[in-house]
């Protein structure tokens, strides 16, 4: 099986078996607009081999990896034995010193540029993605004793999963757009902090705030008024709840446990929301009006 091949925060590894049975029994093309580490997609191609999606993200590194490791598998083998084997001779203050050289590294070629950014994964603290105002990577080193920085298997079984997948650099709304009736889509975004202190939102140098919770439910609504089906994950918070409610939609509660905090603490299972239109679409009085109230 193909699995994730970079750690992502809010990763849905143990969510992807209940989306896949979620997911309606037949579709045309899949789309994921929040890709992060993908665990949905690939948990899908396992169920259903060939499968057509349509995968993206706003962020353009993350992409770009993914398309290194569809399209230039073993250029990317080799860039990262290369700078795995010289960061795993090294002591600890070594190790350190090399993290940052590569991280301060402009961007290259796309291989190098992919294999920088999964080693920044690997060797960075926590596995987070985190970039300041200016977009520039900042995630400290994260002092592995013997991170698994080249993982041959798991890369060749991530690119024979990506071989019929389209990547793109898009806005989840746009993305949103290119479905169709018969399709399928499911939606990830950074979740709306519990707490004025829990964001993980600084994937792309743009946070993801209100606003943008308001244009995921305006794209959900316009996905369900065209018929399209999706599913959607989001924290368990009362916003979140007004945002989706009087639509017709099916709200579970679902317990997860976050794979990535600098709390161990933190790692402990929490209520997340997962919301379907499969019932809405097939509702003939579902419309939405311009105040966003359903009638």
């Amino acid at each position: 099986m193909a699995k994730p091949f970079v750690k992502w925060a809010g990763g849905k590894a143990k969510l992807a078996p209940r989306i896949v049975a979620e997911a309606p029994a037949s579709f045309s093309r899949y789309h994921e607009p929040f890709l992060g580490a993908g665990a949905v997609f690939f948990a899908l191609e396992e169920a259903r081999p060939g499968l057509q999606a349509c995968l993206s993200d706003a962020n353009q590194e993350l992409i770009a990896a993914f398309r290194a490791v569809r399209d230039n598998l073993d250029g990317l083998v080799a860039a990262l034995a290369d700078i795995s084997g010289r960061y795993l001779a090294l002591d600890d203050e070594g190790r350190r010193r090399f993290y940052l050289d590569v991280r301060a590294r402009p961007l290259l070629d796309p291989v190098a540029a992919a294999a920088r950014f999964i080693f920044l994964n690997k060797t960075g603290y926590n596995g987070l993605y985190r970039v300041n105002a200016s977009g520039g990577f900042n995630v400290p080193h994260g002092r592995y004793v013997n991170p698994r920085v080249l993982d041959r298997e798991g890369l060749l079984a991530a690119s024979k999963a990506l071989a019929h997948a389209d990547l793109q650099v898009l806005d989840f709304a746009a993305a949103c757009e290119r479905a169709e009736p018969g399709d399928f889509v499911y939606l990830d975004p950074p979740y709306h902090p519990l707490s004025a202190t829990a964001s993980f939102t600084a994937y792309t140098s743009g946070d993801f705030g209100p606003a943008d919770q308001e244009r995921l439910r305006d794209a959900f609504d316009d996905l369900t008024r065209r018929g399209v089906s999706a599913l959607l994950s989001n924290s368990d918070h009362p916003a979140i709840h007004e945002l989706y409610a009087g639509r017709a939609y099916d709200i579970q509660a679902v317990q997860m446990s976050r794979a990535i905090n600098s709390k161990g603490s933190g790692r402990a299972p929490i209520s997340e929301l997962l919301i379907s239109n499969a019932r809405a679409i097939h509702d003939s009085r579902f419309t939405i009006h311009d105040s966003q109230t359903a009638p």
